[in-house]
């Protein structure tokens, strides 16, 4: 059931703001994990092993940085 846009609390649970979720609130088909779930191993098994992450900007782009700043003082020279 979806909850009126300026409604003081859920018309069919009676969750607001102060009280939060009441013990009746639903949450059957909501697809959340079961107690047991391991967040870790399906982050594994998502995202693969430990892939080392690169760290600090590419040479390429330090290139490119410096490319640019010198084409600006040559045009800004002349």
């Amino acid at each position: 059931m979806k909850v009126p846009p300026r409604a003081r609390a859920c018309p069919a649970c009676g969750a607001d703001e102060q009280t939060g979720w009441s013990e009746a609130a639903r949450y059957d088909h909501l697809d959340l994990p079961n107690e047991d779930f391991d967040y870790d191993d399906f982050v594994k098994q998502e995202f693969g092993g430990d892939k080392p992450t690169p760290r600090g900007v590419h040479w390429f782009w330090w290139l490119v940085a410096i490319a640019l700043a010198i084409g600006l003082l040559l045009l800004w020279w002349r």
